[in-house]
């Protein structure tokens, strides 16, 4: 299913600047809709996360799950139309910015759906950093 099947618009409202690695809206058309479960930064496979890992490992390992999710379900990573990040600490999230922009840019390229990022007091793996849930629209 290739990504040219479905119609996907950012949405800039005029006189906003553009935001960096995020829509604030997308417009999308398809035939599907995919609703992703929160993944965690969690090997498949992997009990918990290993204490002690950094957020930017966390943020490829889950933003990757969340990808070989919406795999499994016949999409593609430019089939996403919004993510939803719970992060435990900001400032940890925004310390490790080289890290999650290299993980973005391996994983999902220049594609940058809607996104909601919320620091929230702690998540169902007690070492779990991230949290990434998302929404994708198939063709």
């Amino acid at each position: 299913m290739p990504a040219s099947d479905i119609a996907y618009t950012p949405i800039l409202p005029e006189g906003w600047p553009r935001p960096r690695g995020f829509s604030h809206a997308v417009v999308a058309t398809g035939t599907r809709s995919v609703r992703i479960a929160g993944q965690i930064g969690r090997a498949p496979g992997e009990i918990h996360i290993a204490a002690g890992t950094d957020a930017g490992t966390q943020w490829r390992v889950a933003l990757g799950n969340v990808v070989t999710v919406l795999k499994a379900a016949g999409g593609e990573p430019q089939h996403l139309v919004a993510l939803r990040a719970y992060v435990t600490d900001i400032a940890e999230f925004n310390a490790a910015g080289a890290a999650i922009g290299a993980a973005w840019g391996q994983t999902l390229g220049k594609h940058f759906p809607a996104m909601t990022l919320v620091q929230v007091s702690a998540l169902i793996d007690p070492h779990a950093k991230v949290e990434i849930e998302a929404d994708a629209v198939l063709p």
